[in-house]
């Protein structure tokens, strides 16, 4: 479920990027440990301040929050955007479905 969650959460940020950011870079960077850590970044123009959030933002984050994990969104004018995420591993499902 996490791996699902996951798949979907960089895939939405990957769209937004291409889709709004006008960047020239997209990054996207995992961490396993404890937890799978995720970056999803761009140097694109960032949110705007006044914006709200979106669909494809309110999905991310609440496929986030729907595996136990969390979701946050930086951004900065003319720097880009950054999305985060922590998704906790079930390592013993991940044993038993090979």
């Amino acid at each position: 479920m996490t791996m699902g969650a996951a798949y979907r959460i960089v895939q939405e940020a990957l769209t937004n990027i291409v889709r709004h950011a006008n960047a020239t870079r997209g990054m996207v960077t995992q961490a396993i440990g404890a937890e799978l850590r995720l970056e999803i970044g761009d140097d694109g123009a960032g949110l705007p301040v006044d914006s709200r959030m979106g669909v494809g933002l309110s999905s991310m984050r609440e496929r986030a929050e729907e595996v136990g994990g969390t979701l946050s969104i930086q951004s900065s004018p003319l720097s880009g955007a950054l999305v985060l995420a922590s998704l906790p591993l079930d390592i013993t499902a991940s044993a038993s479905h090979p």
